[in-house]
């Protein structure tokens, strides 16, 4: 009954509603297009008049003798005359020559004529039928002298009034086209997809319940199919679901905050400094750390890819010696605070990598976070770089609490935090690790308990077969 109900409303919903949209929008096209072509029609008649009423005047101007002479043969002339008809009107509104050589038959004034009399612009224009024909008028008073006194231009719209029919009739043909394909998608959605729900709710309901043991028969490798996948996945992993839901909203705290205090100590170095350089330099990082930050938020669904092995890289080439240092600017002002000296020895000469900028920075950042975060107040974080082979190697040494030789071997691992009581979820290392191996580099960790920390970074530098190299590994 329900399934029924979903059919009906659906129908009558979704077929109701294009229907009466597709009525309102075949209206709009039918004025539409009316309006256009009728305005464009007029707009050109008129055009072609004006450029005839400035000719006219030049030749009043030029020579009056041979005014109606020469408005007799530009009428006669005419170079558009296979489009429309020109003629020439005298003072009584009769046509005395035209375009195609063949005068009107009838007697009669022409309304388009009496319109421009009276009109004070001395534009005339007429819609309705000639001779049988269904045609658009537009007549110009001339202020020159002589036996001509308006130019009238004349053009049939049968043709106009065909093309638009036809456009509209091609609307109609595609509306219900439309119409009938909505009919069979919504046929095909409701027999291949709603009554199927049917069943995967009552399953829903009983896993629900507390039976585990229920599973959906997968009978469709699509969306539904993904959907069973997914729900008889949920049965089998719900007794881990609290722990889960606890160590990922640890890891998403940990890579939050990362970016928000580089933003918390640039705005204070921002707020204290005088100097105009810096103040636009920390900005650009507080900035640069702000969009990090919202890309952050965007990609947290995409952590537990990592333990697949799958990272969203954006690579290119870069100057890892300027992010390092970029990295090392963002943690003047907490070293400060902290009363840790932090030492960032980087020459002016470029090591040139290709990787991702935003993922190499969030490594550095945890890493000097880590250095001084672990180190006592009167402590020290050297910051050194030094080309190997071809390589580059970074290392961040502190004089901090150090790693007992227990815990050492488990750092780099997802949510590990050892025995240390200082802030962290566990978490930063291993992200750090997955980031630069993924990179074709390596992360090292060496430390004596009581005497300092080094972790050693070693990436490859550019070359021909850098970057085909890490794609290469990428997509594997």
């Amino acid at each position: 009954m329900a399934v029924k109900k979903i059919t009906k409303r659906w129908l009558l919903n979704s077929m109701g509603a294009i229907i009466v949209v597709l009525i309102i929008l075949e209206i709009g096209i039918s004025v539409g297009i009316k309006n256009y072509y009728y305005n464009s029609v007029k707009q050109i008649l008129t055009s072609r008049l004006n450029v005839i009423s400035e000719l006219a005047e030049d030749y009043y101007e030029d020579d009056a003798g041979l005014y109606d002479i020469n408005i007799k043969r530009m009428v006669e002339d005419f170079e558009y005359r296979s489009e429309m008809e020109l003629m020439a009107v005298n003072a009584e509104g009769k046509a005395i020559v035209a375009s195609s050589g063949f005068l009107p038959e009838n007697e009669s004034e022409m309304p388009d004529y009496i319109a421009a009399l009276e009109s004070q612009s001395g534009y005339g224009e007429y819609w309705g039928e000639e001779n049988g024909e269904k045609v658009l008028a537009v007549t110009k008073i001339l202020q020159s002298g002589g036996e001509y006194t308006a130019v009238r231009a004349i053009v049939s719209i049968n043709m106009i009034d065909r093309q638009i029919v036809t456009i509209i009739l091609a609307a109609a043909v595609v509306e219900i086209a439309i119409i009938l394909f909505v009919l069979f998608s919504s046929s095909y959605f409701i027999n291949s997809i709603v009554i199927p729900i049917g069943a995967v709710g009552d399953s829903a309901r009983k896993i629900a319940q507390g039976d585990f043991d229920t599973r959906i028969k997968k009978r469709n490798d699509d969306e539904l199919g993904e959907l069973c996948d997914t729900i008889n996945y949920m049965a089998g992993e719900l007794e881990a679901t609290e722990k889960m839901k606890n160590e990922f909203i640890s890891s998403v705290s940990h890579e939050l905050r990362t970016p928000l205090t580089a933003i918390k100590g640039w705005s204070e170095t921002v707020m204290d400094t005088e100097d105009e350089e810096t103040r636009k330099r920390g900005m650009r990082v507080i900035i640069s750390e702000t969009e990090r930050l919202s890309l952050m938020v965007e990609e947290l669904l995409d952590f537990s890819r990592i333990q697949s092995g799958r990272m969203k890289m954006i690579m290119d080439k870069m100057d890892i010696a300027a992010e390092v240092e970029e990295a090392a600017m963002m943690y003047t002002e907490k070293a400060r605070r902290e009363g840790v000296e932090l030492i960032c020895e980087v020459t002016d000469e470029a090591f040139v990598v290709y990787g991702d900028k935003n993922r190499l920075r969030q490594v550095f950042v945890n890493i000097i976070d880590n250095a001084i975060k672990y180190s006592d107040s009167g402590g020290r974080v050297r910051i050194r770089m030094k080309a190997a082979g071809g390589a580059v190697r970074i290392e961040v040494a502190d004089s901090g609490i150090g790693i007992s030789a227990e815990d050492l071997p488990n750092v780099k691992r997802k949510f590990y935090k050892g025995m240390s009581t200082r802030r962290g979820s566990g978490i930063g290392l291993a992200v750090a690790d997955e980031i630069i191996t993924r990179h074709g580099g390596s992360l090292d960790i060496s430390s004596i308990k009581g005497a300092g920390t080094t972790v050693t970074i070693t990436l490859p530098l550019m070359n021909r077969n850098t970057e085909k190299k890490i794609g290469k590994e990428m997509n594997q």
